[in-house]
């Protein structure tokens, strides 16, 4: 950026009533500090404007410009923005014109595009003619244009960033959300095998438990079975010891009966023997025959019955058949 010094020439026809001693420390000052900026001593040329200003109660807008731009060239921008924006509302167009370019130049270093847009165009309007105010200004909105359309761009690049990240976000959370709920689909399948292989386990354990239970009540009843035949095998061993014991007995028992009965029926026989003996000696006395005859006939009934006897045994120890006629 251009910094216009602007130096004022005083001429040399002056009023008669004009003090002439001021007159000439004025412009020894104005030159001072003229050769002060050309010397870039800014600071040299600060006190020479200010003592103007200050001390001599110089009231000239110029003098005002050049401090302010010789504060901006000593790189104190807030005293020189403070400078310029007193000469805003500068008498003269140009010095207007001029503080309000430069006031837009501050603006513009600081990248407060906005503010030096405005000063810019303040100093068009005092100045239309004013041909760096003109360029700095279509610089400085063609700046503003773009950091703009760069915001926006940015605003939807955000935007579209901040909505890509809510996507991904709640792509990831229903990515979870499916994690966590196969999760706790496989945790559930996990604790329904878990509890499916306890409930086998135990029932396999129920099952064999049983099995063992139902093959030692089979070995106890086949114990038992095996006892009970033992048991019967000796009970069978004893009743037959039994039988034959009572058997012997009952065998001695017949066998003394049997005898018994021989003897009572070999008693009866003689007495029978001795009463048919005494029958038949009366008989044989009564009907006058002889011994030898009476014996023969005697023989003949004793055969008699011998057969009769013999028949009698032999029909009673065959059963008659059923159906069939007595004979």
């Amino acid at each position: 950026m251009k910094t216009v010094i602007c130096l004022i020439t005083i001429s040399a026809a002056l009023l008669a009533d004009f003090d002439f001693n001021r007159i000439a420390r004025v412009n020894a000052k104005k030159e001072e500090a003229r050769k002060a900026i050309e010397k870039n001593d800014y600071a040299k040329a600060i006190e020479n404007y200010r003592f103007l200003i200050d001390s001599l109660q110089v009231d000239d807008e110029a003098v005002r410009l050049n401090l302010a731009s010789a504060y901006f060239l000593k790189h104190d921008t807030a005293a020189a923005q403070m400078t310029y924006s007193q000469l805003a509302e500068a008498k003269t167009p140009e010095i207007r014109s001029q503080a309000s370019l430069q006031s837009g130049n501050i603006f513009f270093s600081k990248r407060q595009l906005e503010q030096a847009l405005a000063c810019y165009k303040q100093a068009l309007k005092a100045q239309p003619s004013n041909e760096e105010a003109r360029y700095n200004y279509e610089l400085t909105k063609k700046l503003i244009d773009e950091q703009q359309k760069q915001q926006q761009q940015n605003k939807d690049q955000n935007k579209q960033d901040q909505q890509n990240k809510q996507d991904q976000q709640n792509k990831d959370q229903n990515k979870q959300d499916q994690q966590n709920k196969d999760q706790n689909k496989q945790d559930q399948q996990n604790k329904d095998q878990n509890k499916q292989d306890q409930q086998n386990k135990d029932q396999n354990k129920q099952d064999q438990q049983n099995k063992d239970q139902n093959k030692q009540d089979q070995q106890n009843k086949d114990q038992n079975k095996q006892d009970q035949q033992n048991k019967d095998k000796q009970n069978k061993e004893q009743q037959k010891e039994d039988q034959s014991k009572q058997g012997q007995k009952d065998q001695k028992q017949q066998e003394k009966e049997r005898q018994e009965q021989a003897g009572k029926q070999q008693e009866e026989k003689e007495r029978q023997k001795q009463a048919a003996r005494q029958l038949s000696e009366e008989k044989l006395q009564k009907m006058n025959l002889s011994k030898e005859k009476a014996k023969m006939i005697l023989e003949a009934m004793r055969n008699s019955e011998a057969q009769y006897l013999q028949q009698k045994k032999r029909k009673a120890t065959r059963p008659r058949k059923k159906n069939t006629p007595q004979w």
